[in-house]
């Protein structure tokens, strides 16, 4: 760990007209944060306050204003009354002097999104806890955060690369933003964490993991994610290897069951299961670390796709409603391709990991329905509506910018390598974008001269950087619903698409979960023998053929009693819907789940897919 040290940012003096916020864990075990704050020179006409109805990156309106109990303002230790506007805004009454806001936040989302406290930890976004000061939102915004007079807060210490005004580092007190995007853009965890620090070209990063992990391998992991970020700068700035950020942190609450992340332009808030993390003395690669490894990637490189480089719709984000945008298969679907693919580049996996991971995206694209239905562009534009507001019915109708975007952007990247012979990749052009969008995109901001990749501006970029024209390609694949034909571009780099026909086994075409002692069925995919028969989500399977079908375990309690029969043979199922008893006949289908593997046939050639453009095969 590095010495702590107080620090100020760069021309960070206190103005007058610096807005000033209080945070204090007030509440542990009812979940309160109370939060305070002062503002010097209110609006003369009466100052109004909002608080944001999303958060950027995750695309879904939260309504974060419904968790605050009780407000209250004053001025000179007067009652000021505070008329409410709308679901998220408020107005105090005109005043003479400062004006004082006072209110309590409910905590108890254990996500990446919004906030939460108890007596193990606590943890907010910025959205969730800071009102907005209208017409002052690029004043300084300073934070004091305040320890809990309660015991169980005794050992606790701060994570966030929020700049320190005079807190140090790890430590409550004081931090500051230059302004009020600043401010909800650095999450805050506070807790009694396990901490290790590292540097990634000169960067120092900390690596903080609260809740309990028997025997985890923090070294692994810092030595990994070491890689991972390090190979990340380079790929952005292969001269410089200058990062973006002074500092950055990784913030990883672990759990018994959960996985998430949502990023941030220094930090990012990470969600795993505690057995997703490595043990000491244990040198296997599991599935779960591996997917730990690749969340870590995707959040950091986020740090330059999305929190910089931005669609022109998020250059001037506006938290009161949605923003819409048909370019999140670039921003989530490109950063998807390559989060595993860092992890190639970097060392942490090899290329045969790398190529099933690959096998297992396609064959997660093609299980669906809904991606002949909805484009990736489609399923941007509607990721308010749609994606984040899924249900049973969903792999019947929506497609994943995310999945389908990363399988988008290894078409383009195949497609531009095979037309210009290897000297031109899709690195080429997120490094164009960099160089175009992002690079000084914080401190264009400061002068209202940020800008954002244009909803049709993409194409054109492509052609200019590398005399590939992809319209073709973008109007059936992104603009249309056609899959991306993987089998021919991979022909060029001896890489074998093999189609894997689904197994013989019999199956009702859905897929079940266990609700408590019972076999719920989650989804029904269209055309499947249970959709055919009259089943429906949420239907309970009780019996097949008069037999019991259990809930120890719901999928292989399914499996074993179709295990029974063959391909083509009708069964008797009896199921309840809600409080109604069904019989159906259904006949079975061949198992639809796809199985593509890959199959390397000349390792050169499938070699040269994992490198970066800019570097020569051979070196590295």
């Amino acid at each position: 760990m590095k010495k702590t040290t107080t620090t100020k940012r760069p021309g960070a003096a206190v103005s007058a007209h610096a807005l000033a916020y209080s945070i204090v864990p007030k509440d542990l075990a009812g979940h309160m944060y109370l939060v305070t704050l002062d503002i010097a020179a209110p609006d003369a006409e009466g100052q109004i306050v909002s608080l944001p109805a999303w958060i950027p990156g995750s695309y879904m309106v939260r309504e974060f204003a419904r968790n605050i109990v009780q407000i209250k303002a004053s001025s000179d230790g007067k009652k000021v009354a505070l008329k409410k506007l709308d679901k998220h805004t408020w107005q105090a009454a005109p005043c003479k002097g400062a004006l004082r806001i006072t209110y309590e936040v409910y905590a108890w989302d254990l996500s990446v999104r919004a906030a939460h406290l108890d007596q193990s930890h606590g943890f907010f976004n910025g959205t969730s806890v800071f009102l907005s000061v209208h017409g002052q939102e690029m004043n300084p915004h300073v934070v004091d955060i305040q320890r809990s007079d309660d015991i169980a807060c005794n050992t606790w210490r701060v994570a966030t690369s929020l700049p320190e005004l005079k807190a140090k580092r790890y430590g409550f007190g004081t931090y500051i933003a230059a302004n009020y995007d600043e401010l909800i853009d650095h999450p805050v965890e506070m807790g009694d964490f396990a901490l290790a620090t590292f540097d990634a070209h000169g960067i120092s990063h900390d690596f903080v993991v609260t809740g309990k992990v028997p025997n985890m391998d923090m070294e692994r992991i810092v030595a990994d994610v070491q890689k991972i970020c390090e190979s990340q700068i380079a790929f952005f700035e292969p001269r410089t290897r200058k990062a973006p950020m002074d500092r950055y942190v990784f913030m990883t609450m672990v759990v018994g069951e959960g996985y998430g992340g949502l990023e941030h332009r220094a930090s990012t808030a990470l969600i795993c299961n505690r057995t997703d993390l490595p043990v000491k003395h244990h040198a296997e690669m599991s599935d779960g670390y591996r997917g730990f490894l690749g969340l870590c990637s995707h959040e950091y490189f986020h740090t330059w796709n999305v929190k910089r480089i931005k669609p022109a719709a998020f250059a001037n984000y506006d938290l009161r409603h949605e923003n819409y945008t048909s370019l999140l298969w670039v921003f989530e679907g490109f950063t998807s391709y390559y989060d595993d693919l860092m992890l190639v580049r970097s060392g942490v996996i090899d290329e045969a990991a790398y190529f099933k991971l690959l096998a297992k995206t396609i064959n997660m694209v093609t299980r669906g329905s809904g991606r002949t239905k909805q484009s990736v562009a489609e399923s941007s534009f509607d990721a308010w509506t749609k994606y984040y507001r899924q249900d049973e019915n969903s792999p019947n109708a929506i497609v994943s910018y995310y999945t389908k975007g990363s399988l988008v952007a290894l078409g383009l990247d195949l497609m531009i390598r095979a037309e210009t012979a290897g000297k031109k990749s899709l690195d080429d052009v997120m490094r164009t974008m960099w160089q175009k969008f992002g690079r000084d995109f914080y401190e264009r901001s400061l002068s209202g001269k940020q800008q954002g990749l244009g909803e049709t501006e993409f194409e054109s970029l492509v052609e200019q950087v590398t005399g590939v024209n992809v319209r073709r390609f973008l109007d059936k694949h992104v603009r249309g619903t056609e899959d991306v034909p993987l089998a021919s571009l991979y022909a060029d780099f001896a890489l074998q698409v093999n189609d894997g026909s689904a197994s013989k086994k019999a199956s009702l075409g859905v897929r079940v979960v266990r609700d408590g002692n019972d076999c719920k069925i989650a989804n029904a995919h269209e055309g499947r023998a249970a959709h055919v028969a009259g089943l429906s989500p949420n239907d309970v399977i009780i019996a097949i053929n008069g037999l019991r079908v259990t809930a120890a375990d719901a999928a292989d309690s399914l499996a074993t009693a179709l295990g029974r029969y063959r391909v083509g043979e009708t069964v008797q199922i009896h199921a309840f819907r809600r409080d109604e008893l069904l019989t159906v006949q259904a006949k079975l289908q061949t198992d639809d789940v796809p199985a593509v593997t890959l199959t390397v046939q000349a390792a050169g050639k499938a070699a040269s897919l994992v490198r970066p453009s800019f570097q020569k095969p051979g070196k590295k």
